[in-house]
């Protein structure tokens, strides 16, 4: 059984190395709405009520998906955007609607901001709308506020005033979530 779980573990380890096309990063891109993927760990304190997960975001032209993972890699929640709508995939239920706010509201009981918080994982503003940034004293941001939310930043992946944060909090009326990012990648 042993030798049956490390050849099985080998196999994954092997796969997993071999398909891997992108590259780790540690700056912003120059775009300011630029591709992105990330795995991470995310934390929601709602209304007295606290849940984790781990979570794998893919941003790319105009479309977006959102895994949120149990805690063996499973897929608990699969969140997809695009020009036409988003979907929300959970305990074998399939939601639509044409905004994410509304969705994960109407089925989580609180909204994800994933309009401005495309922009907020990069620690930039969402363009077009008011923003008030307040920056360290090595040029990063500290903490963005917009739409109501408050971004506190407080891990970057390194010194530079670029670099991407590694640790970040929303807040808003009786919600905060937390974000652990664990890897960056350029796609």
């Amino acid at each position: 059984m042993l030798r049956f779980f490390l050849c099985i573990l080998s196999l994954l380890l092997l796969s997993s190395c071999g398909g891997n096309r992108a590259l780790k990063i540690e700056q912003r891109s120059s775009e300011a709405d630029g591709a992105f993927a990330f795995n991470a760990r995310v934390a929601v304190k709602h209304e007295g009520e606290r849940s984790s997960a781990g979570m794998r975001w893919v941003h790319g032209a105009g479309e977006d998906e959102i895994l949120l993972l149990g805690p063996l890699g499973s897929v608990a929640a699969r969140i997809r955007s695009n020009a036409q709508g988003v979907t929300l995939d959970a305990e074998g239920k399939h939601y639509a609607a044409q905004d994410v706010e509304v969705l994960t509201h109407r089925v989580l009981g609180w909204e994800l901001p994933l309009s401005g918080l495309r922009y907020w994982v990069m620690a930039v503003p969402a363009e077009g709308r008011v923003a008030e940034v307040r920056r360290e004293s090595n040029g990063q941001v500290g903490d963005l506020y917009q739409d109501g939310w408050r971004i506190h930043y407080s891990r970057y992946a390194g010194t530079a005033a670029d670099s991407l944060p590694l640790r970040f909090v929303l807040q808003r009326d009786n919600l905060e979530i937390m974000v652990l990012i664990d890897e960056w990648e350029k796609q």
